[in-house]
């Protein structure tokens, strides 16, 4: 063969496999989704993020789970029973593998949810437990035996939990990414490792394939899960997109199906020409800034008061987010079934008089002309957190405060909230679950870093607690009604602006429900 005849044949070749690889790429299907901030950790037990829990409910799956339109179903367990007095919980699991073959059992459950409050892993998230019978005193050191928490493995396919007290959102509460299942094998195998790609199993319809931090993080279909016949994606690739005009450009360019956020000056833009793309609907979020209190100018009543009084809620929500957000004055946001609004005192408060209270408050806590308070706002990376915290700044000016900004990224802004070091930080909390409660326990005073404004009053954590166990709903709800007015009057955190989803949605996804939890898991969605 000559040397020509054998280079044209070569090109064939190698134009054959490009077809042929092309196709098989053309074939396959993928979504890609921006994904806010990088996430901390996969780890189900020791993550608190948004970031994290979007990724999580891929990769695993809890008892129970969501529906596309956020409703509790059934997930790892098929069924269930509750007791006469809803203390005790029965599930039956659903013949199931993990990722590398294994049977899904009970004692899975009970090894996750054991480490879940063990004082040794140290989870910021372990107080959410508390309704499990010994969980808390587990959590606290108390109770130093693992086995006391209640929960048991009654066979390999039944798995009982015995609660402290009734907690009617209790089916709601377990699918938090918090307790979710892990492989115990793997845990133990690979230690701190173990959620590398290659290391990690799952239980959920998609498996880790690759993960390059600050770039991107792909999953991969799983042939192992329970339900792979109806999942419809091949892949889901999640990129980190703290910047999010860039975001916003990539999602118009056609490189991302779905945004985390949309950037605040294109709104206009957006509803005017990408209406049918973009959702902008109310959800269980409350954007807040949080008062250190454990700081000498935090500790004051009057400062937290006069800083609130002067931030212009309505200003920041149309003006400075181009009304992606609606302007907030509960801590608890709208929407909670049976569950009446609490609201600052001054939310009908004239703009004029706002400003005048600030300042004779200021004045009564030492702070003038002579002795300015000098604030810090920390926030983590975002456009529209700066331009939020930059507007602030202007407003709290008005009054006499000195106010600089602090921008740190993701895992650094965690670690100075936990620490504590800080004067005011940006900050946001994404219920849980549908129930006041999943606001309101956020700062019970034995509440661990999740308390990050160190707030603590006896009252509220009487009211609080107390409701745990109240089985008449409506009694329920107002004692925690009393108590989130205790806490809008003592204002350890300043609620700014409540939540509406912010993304952009591509015509070719299907399978993409609105939910007031906004949790979209892609084993319901597919691309065009």
């Amino acid at each position: 063969m000559s040397l020509m005849k054998r280079n044209v044949l070569l090109s064939a070749l190698t134009a054959a496999t490009l077809i042929l690889a092309s196709t098989a790429a053309q074939a396959e299907m993928v979504l890609h989704r921006g994904n806010g901030a990088e996430p901390e950790t996969m780890d189900p037990q020791k993550s608190t993020g948004v970031t994290e829990a979007n990724i999580q409910y891929e990769i695993f799956e809890g008892l129970t789970t969501y529906s596309p339109d956020g409703e509790v179903v059934p997930g790892m367990a098929e069924k269930w029973d509750v007791s006469d007095d809803g203390k005790t919980y029965t599930f039956h699991l659903r013949d199931a593998k993990w990722s590398n073959g294994d049977p899904v059992t009970a004692e899975d459950f009970v090894y996750s949810f054991q480490r879940l409050v063990d004082p040794a892993i140290a989870a910021d998230y372990a107080p959410i437990a508390d309704p499990i019978l010994n969980a808390e005193q587990i959590r606290k050191g108390e109770e130093k035996d693992l086995t006391k928490l209640g929960v048991k493995a009654v066979d390999a396919k039944t798995f009982e939990v015995t609660l402290a007290r009734p907690a009617p959102y209790f089916l709601g509460l377990i699918r938090h990414n918090t307790f979710l299942p892990v492989h115990k094998a793997t845990v133990e195998k690979f230690g701190q490792d173990w959620t590398k790609p290659g290391n990690m199993v799952g239980n959920g319809a998609f498996t880790m394939e690759s993960w390059t931090p600050q770039a991107s993080m792909a999953l991969a279909k799983s042939p192992s899960y329970y339900d792979a016949a109806n999942v419809k994606l091949d892949k889901i690739v999640y990129y980190p997109t703290e910047d999010i005009s860039e975001e916003f450009k990539r999602y118009r360019a056609g490189e991302l199906h779905i945004t985390y956020e949309v950037p605040s000056d294109q709104i206009k833009f957006i509803e005017a020409n990408m209406k049918d793309e973009y959702e902008a609907k109310p959800y269980l979020g409350t954007y807040y800034y949080v008062v250190n209190g454990t700081r000498e100018a935090g500790s004051k009543k009057e400062v937290r008061e006069a800083l609130a009084l002067a931030i212009d809620r309505e200003a920041i929500a149309e003006k400075v987010t181009g009304g992606s957000f609606l302007p907030g004055y509960s801590w608890v946001p709208p929407g909670m079934i049976g569950y009446k609004t609490q609201y600052v005192s001054f939310k009908d408060m004239p703009k004029q008089q706002r400003i005048a209270k600030a300042k004779e408050l200021l004045a009564a806590a030492g702070y003038g002309p002579d002795n300015p308070l000098n604030m810090e706002i920390l926030y983590n990376t975002s456009e529209n957190h700066k331009k939020i915290a930059i507007a602030v700044q202007s407003m709290w000016k008005a009054i006499g405060v000195n106010a600089t900004l602090n921008n740190q990224e993701w895992q650094v802004y965690l670690d100075t909230r936990d620490e504590k070091q800080f004067d005011v930080a940006r900050a946001g909390w994404i219920g849980d679950f549908a129930d006041p409660v999943t606001f309101l326990d956020l700062f019970l005073s034995d509440a661990g870093v999740r308390n990050d404004a160190g707030y603590n009053n006896p009252e509220y954590d009487k009211l609080v607690k107390n409701s745990f166990g109240i089985g008449d709903p409506e009694t329920r709800l107002a004692s925690l009604q009393r108590a989130e007015q205790i806490f809008l009057n003592d204002l350890p955190i300043i609620p700014i602006l409540t939540y509406k989803t912010k993304h952009m949605v591509s015509k070719k996804v299907q399978g993409w429900a609105y939910n007031n939890l906004d949790f979209h898991l892609g084993r319901y969605m597919s691309v065009q």
